[in-house]
């Protein structure tokens, strides 16, 4: 059975993450592990001048997180009796990440899929802080980014962004590949060319996605642009695209692609879901 987790603060975008990772995967087996972390303003267990949390303030989020978690689990969509689902509802104390990390690692996660607020001006961030932070900070599986104006339907392509410089591994891009199996969406593998000539190197990493991505219907696509944000914007804007992949590589290619400027771009728009995958020698 696949094992998806999916973080949850109880909230609109977090609700609809959930429904849109039941749908995706209605037809296959998965365990499922709703977790929401909860913690007190202004403690850090690594700040000595931090004050400890009295029983009284602990208990008090703890039983917070719980009314609120009853109430998750006794939604309709969870009996409907899918015979391919299990759910586990973990409320666990402590930071985001740190929670996140530490159940990702015991229950071993395969994927985190994750809500976010859709940007709709320059004061929004596209991605929720949660979201980017998980994408940069888990490094041990991907994360499928879905913002709160996105319901579930299959993606018309997914756009995967590449500048054949990695050398491409078949479980780093497991989770793309079903993806697109399960949705019969295309990928369409973008490269940005800044008028340099293609490598031997790159040549042949470019053959080996291809034999990796063998199962799947993909095609390729250059534009030619001096600058990597503006071309994958223009890109997929152009063809109203409905998905983007990438690796996220520890040399900062996900900050190159979503750093500000591209994040301003993408907020004047509807956003899209983001499926981070990882350079799993990180």
């Amino acid at each position: 059975m696949k094992r998806i987790l999916i973080p949850t603060d109880f909230s609109k975008n977090a609700h609809n993450a959930i429904n849109y990772a039941l749908e995706l995967y209605k037809r296959e087996s998965c365990e499922f592990f709703i977790l929401h972390s909860y913690y007190l303003t202004g403690y850090s267990k690594n700040n000595l001048l931090s004050p400890e949390p009295t029983d009284k303030k602990l208990n008090e989020v703890k039983e917070l997180a719980e009314i609120n978690m009853v109430k998750l689990k006794d939604q309709q969509r969870f009996k409907t009796g899918n015979n391919n689902h299990t759910f586990h509802f973990l409320n666990e104390f402590g930071s985001f990440n740190d929670v996140l990390k530490k159940v990702v690692e015991k229950e071993d996660i395969e994927l985190i899929l994750i809500g976010s607020e859709g940007g709709q001006d320059d004061k929004k961030i596209i991605q929720g802080s949660n979201a980017v932070n998980t994408m940069e900070k888990v490094r041990n599986c991907p994360v499928f980014e879905i913002p709160d104006t996105v319901t579930f339907k299959n993606p018309n392509e997914i756009v995967f962004p590449t500048s054949f410089k990695t050398h491409y591994k078949e479980k780093e891009l497991a989770t793309l590949i079903e993806i697109s199996q399960l949705t019969n969406a295309p990928i369409r593998i973008l490269y940005i060319q800044k008028d340099k000539e293609f490598s031997k190197q790159q040549a042949e990493n470019k053959e080996l996605l291809n034999q990796i991505l063998g199962a799947t219907s993909f095609t390729h696509h250059v534009l030619y642009s001096s600058n990597l944000q503006e071309g994958v914007r223009c890109f997929f804007q152009s063809r109203e695209s409905e998905m983007i992949a990438f690796i996220n590589k520890k040399h900062n290619f996900f900050g190159s692609i979503f750093s500000n400027p591209m994040v301003k771009d993408l907020g004047n728009n509807p956003s899209i879901p983001v499926l981070a995958l990882h350079d799993l020698r990180n």
